[in-house]
């Protein structure tokens, strides 16, 4: 069955761009850029994926996996008419995106990794994770937003950086909070437990032959290893380091963010 997909969309008949959001974020994690790349020729789309956001949000932990999301992703581009196309994933969503590219290999022109891993995310504790989910089944999502923002001094996802935009962006908190409560509880359940269960992809990933670049804050202590280790296996790939940055750096220093990205996206 077809789920639906709201999108964001720019630059019809440009050069196809699909971007990728992550766990709980939303297409809005783009739009300050949407119209920016399509000025440079790209016709970009941004997704919600199922459940999350303005997407259709089916019930059941068995509608989600990271081969459900690569399979709505494949959909779309269908849709879009799009034979290959440059693919740009962002934590959860680079996830999807590796999965992509190593079972669709054809589909993929370009590739961009963005804080994200190839295996288990630094410093997740698996048991932590399994009581957030047992939290979300019992007590439901109120009960488990209050926990997570009790605990949200241990979050590894969490930086100066990330602080910084919460007190000086206006409307910022306001709009990840939303996309927390927009994220749906049968998502939640099925995904967290994925991030730490999930096989390391590293070794299959050499098998990747597209320009690839990877990018990473420099405050992302989850994923800046795993970044390293990404762009070491995938031939020529090239590696970003974002300054000031942490695990959004397309909110945390988006200028910086838009160099790497914008002539990476030159190149092609």
């Amino acid at each position: 069955m077809e789920t639906r997909l709201e999108v964001l969309e720019a630059g019809g008949g440009g050069r196809p761009l699909l971007l990728v959001h992550g766990f709980c974020g939303a297409k809005e994690d783009f739009a300050d850029f949407v119209q920016p790349l399509a000025e440079r020729g790209w016709h970009v789309v941004a997704p919600d994926l199922r459940g999350h956001g303005a997407s259709a949000k089916p019930g059941g932990e068995d509608a989600y996996d990271f081969a459900i999301f690569v399979n709505d992703l494949l959909a779309l581009v269908d849709e879009l008419g799009w034979d290959r196309f440059v693919l740009l994933g962002h934590s959860m969503g680079g996830m999807i995106a590796q999965h992509l590219v190593l079972d669709h290999a054809s589909r993929v022109a370009a590739l961009v990794l963005m804080d994200t891993s190839h295996a288990a995310p630094d410093g997740l504790d698996p048991d932590l994770l399994a009581a957030g989910v047992e939290v979300l089944r019992t007590d439901g999502l109120e009960k488990y937003l209050e926990l997570t923002q009790a605990m949200a001094d241990d979050d590894p996802l969490g930086s100066e950086a990330n602080r910084r935009v919460m007190r000086e962006r206006p409307g910022y908190e306001e709009f990840c909070a939303r996309k927390e409560r927009d994220a749906s509880v049968d998502m939640r359940v099925a995904m967290l437990p994925r991030f730490t269960t999930q096989a390391d992809r590293l070794e299959a990933l050499r098998s990747v032959q597209v320009p690839t670049l990877v990018i990473v804050g420099e405050q992302d202590a989850a994923f800046v290893a795993h970044s390293e280790r990404m762009a070491k296996a995938i031939a020529g790939a090239r590696l970003a380091v974002i300054a000031d940055a942490g695990h959004s750096p397309q909110f945390e220093n988006p200028d910086g963010w838009w160099s790497a990205l914008a002539s990476f996206l030159d190149e092609l």
